[in-house]
């Protein structure tokens, strides 16, 4: 505490100022690494049926699917 005290007001505004400025780039360099390729994001919507299906089948949702359908047919 006694470092703080022997700052001035302008010291630690500077220092603020010096961080923000540090997280902000920060900030920016993230979204940069992490935002998506326009051609992924043009395609995002096939990008995401593919994986539900992808998804789907590695569930097994398709045999589930064909017992469900299959069951109700034979009750009939």
């Amino acid at each position: 505490m006694a470092v703080a005290e022997n700052r001035s007001a302008d010291q630690l505004q500077q220092r603020i100022d010096a961080e923000r400025e540090q997280l902000a780039a920060a900030v920016g360099s993230l979204r940069s690494e992490l935002a998506l390729e326009p051609k992924l994001r043009s395609r995002l919507p096939l990008v995401a049926a593919i994986a539900f299906a992808v998804g789907f089948l590695l569930a097994g949702g398709i045999g589930a699917t064909m017992r469900l359908l299959f069951r109700r047919s034979r009750e009939r």
